[in-house]
């Protein structure tokens, strides 16, 4: 017998072998209908895997992340398999679960093609096959096996996967006559999945890498209710009205240029003036948390990024280096400004009095993304980062890093970012290599945020893997209003880049010490974040952030004189307003300025200007009647102290 724990703390006996699925039957036979995957000591598994020993269980349904993932897993396959019957000479590359849906990269074979155009003839061969109920079989396989069945088959995507892979450690699922290689898990049987929306056809490179060969990426979700699928339907035309590159151009935000180069956003007057603000709301608060400004260059030598180990993790995705006049000598455009922060802290000899030291800027990076992945604002080659690093003593690191929350949640409040949640981000204990540092420095760093969490009492999911290369962090996952997860607000601690660089301090002892080093950037970035702002908000952002917080109509031409002085009298109150002064009818001006989401319409004609008064009309709302317009102005000023005072 095994003995069963649940999340509950009850335990359970069962006999040696017994499946998941089984034990969710012994519970309740609902509860076996509705549970997709189980967690086995915190490994995500098929419900049909036996348990052999005392263990751990979850058991996941579709409101469960992991429930999902593997759902959406077992999609790809389906739809491989229904890709397979269509395209004989089909070769496939890889097929996983992502945060909505799942996709699968394929090379449809000698003078074939798949276009957007095929995708319901793939869908209905899907639906045929999910109502067979077939199977997933797990099985394990040697290398030697896993070699000879795909390589019987042309699978030469596949064969070069599995040379990588340690022999012992092979897994295949198959269902039907497909078989692919893969680790799962996976639902029992394709009878859950009942609604099917492929969504889009893209191209994507073999592994990511530009001089490999370019396969067709196949988008798609799938649910267990069709009603399900018609509202995150009805969800995606949200996300469309709201798409940040629509709203950008309609409020004149920003803009792109080829002539500037992809990737390389051009901030508008209205766009500038919209980040300035939430430059400005962060510089007092930082202000207030005791940081100090800096400004370092855009490029920075070679040599400084290869000490950071930046160029080793990340120079295949910088720009090429600049070549001077000067033999040998480079410069790389600044992909971090960590490693230019810590050669401020080495210009001066330091105390331990003088720490922590608190160094923060807005500091504007490069990164070579690929054409194919650029998107907007979201991704980009050249973004700024509200950037800051904290040099202090071990013992200050928790408080140091409290305040930083406290930050991050200040700035949530002020911007309606409500729904959130708090994830610690590890280094994967089975691949360190991909880290620089001691396994003492990442125990120590990994410790002090775990334990900072658990005395905040924030509830933070643990993700390994998902470190910085030099150091674990706590990142802020934000829901917007469609529902969507967003990664903003970071924290990070270092112990290694204050080693690579030998950064000390004296002690109270009179003796050198290494100081800790705290990265965060409660915006990410200002593109990023803005993007992020404008399809939480649909554009309508809040009084004290918008560009234009009033635009005045005159009727006609006759009433510009007085739109004029009604501009001057606001903008002694330090209102943000302009003229629509165009010869269009009032009913257009209207329109034309609703779609730019200025939140206040002040229409002026024979009737205000003979009162010395403003017809005001507020965004959304309608006519809120007339007033004069020192009211006006308290009525907007104390609107303004309202949204600032919650935060």
């Amino acid at each position: 017998m095994i003995k069963i724990t649940f999340p509950d703390g009850s335990v359970r006996e069962y006999a040696q072998g017994t499946t998941s699925l089984q034990i969710a039957e012994s519970i309740s036979p609902r509860l076996a209908q509705d549970v997709l995957a189980a967690g086995v000591n915190g490994e995500t598994r098929d419900l049909s895997r036996p348990i052999e020993e005392d263990a751990a269980l979850k058991l996941y349904k579709w409101e469960d992340e992991e429930g999902k993932h593997t759902f959406w897993h077992s999609s790809a396959h389906l739809l491989a398999e229904a890709l397979q019957e269509l395209y004989p000479d089909i070769q496939f590359g890889i097929g996983p679960a992502i945060e909505n849906g799942f996709y699968y990269d394929v090379d449809p074979g000698k003078d074939a093609t798949i276009k957007d155009a095929d995708l319901p003839v793939i869908e209905k061969k899907m639906q045929e096959l999910a109502a067979k109920k077939e199977r997933l079989l797990r099985r394990e396989v040697s290398k030697k096996d896993a070699l000879k069945l795909f390589g019987d088959r042309n699978e030469t995507y596949k064969t070069e996967l599995i040379a990588e892979l340690a022999d012992g450690t092979i897994t295949t699922y198959t269902q039907g006559a497909f078989t692919d290689l893969c680790r799962g898990p996976h639902l029992p049987d394709t009878s859950p999945i009942k609604a099917i929306k492929l969504m889009s056809v893209a191209g994507a490179y073999w592994r990511g890498d530009e001089k490999r060969p370019q396969l067709t990426r196949i988008y798609g979700i799938t649910f267990p209710k069709k009603k399900l699928l018609d509202d995150y339907l009805a969800l995606l035309e949200e996300a469309k009205k709201r798409d940040h590159r629509k709203i950008g151009k309609e409020m004149e935000l920003f803009t792109f240029s080829q002539n500037v180069g992809q990737g390389l956003p051009l901030w508008l007057p209205k766009g500038t003036q919209l980040r300035l603000k939430l430059e400005e709301f962060l510089k007092q608060i930082q202000k207030e948390y005791g940081y100090q400004q800096v400004m370092t260059p855009h490029i920075g030598s070679k040599m400084l990024y290869v000490t950071s180990g930046h160029y080793a993790k990340y120079g295949k995705d910088s720009f090429q280096p600049i070549h001077t006049p000067e033999e040998g000598e480079e410069f790389l455009l600044k992909p971090m400004n960590c490693p230019h922060h810590c050669e401020i802290y080495k210009a001066f000899p330091r105390s331990y009095k003088d720490l922590p030291l608190r160094l923060a800027e807005f500091g504007t990076v490069y990164r070579y993304e690929q054409s194919g992945e650029l998107h907007g604002l979201t991704r980009v080659r050249g973004f700024t980062q509200d950037d800051a690093h904290i040099f202090c003593s071990p013992d200050q690191v928790k408080t140091e890093f409290i305040k930083v929350m406290e930050i991050i949640h200040i700035i949530f409040r002020a911007l309606n970012f409500n729904d959130y949640e708090a994830q610690i981000s590890l280094r994967d204990p089975n691949n360190k290599e991909k880290y620089i540092g001691s396994d003492e420095n990442w125990r120590q760093a990994e410790q002090a945020i775990i334990e900072v969490c658990e005395e905040t009492g924030i509830k933070a999911k643990i993700e390994l893997g998902e470190a910085a290369f030099y150091g674990p962090k706590l990142d802020f996952m934000v829901k917007d209003a469609l529902g969507r997860r967003w990664q903003l607000g970071t924290i990070q601690v270092d112990y290694n880049l204050p080693e690579r660089f030998e950064l000390e301090y004296i002690g109270a002892d009179n003796q050198r010490h290494r100081p800790v080093m705290i990265h965060r950037a409660p915006f990410g970035s200002m593109e990023r974040f803005v993007a992020v702002l404008i399809e939480h908000t649909a554009g309508k952002f809040p009084l004290w952030l918008v560009p234009d917080q009033a635009v005045i109509l005159p009727i006609s031409e006759r009433f510009n004189d007085y739109a004029e002085e009604v501009a001057k009298e606001l903008k002694k109150n330090d209102i943000r307003v302009i003229i629509d002064d165009r010869n269009e009818k009032i009913g257009r001006k209207i329109r034309d300025n609703e779609l730019k989401k200025i939140p206040y319409l002040l229409i002026v004609g024979e009737k205000e200007s003979e009162n010395n008064e403003i017809s005001v009309r507020k965004q959304g709302e309608g006519d809120a009647g007339s007033m004069k317009i020192a009211t006006f102005a308290e009525l907007l000023t104390e609107e303004v102290k309202r949204q600032m005072n919650q935060w």
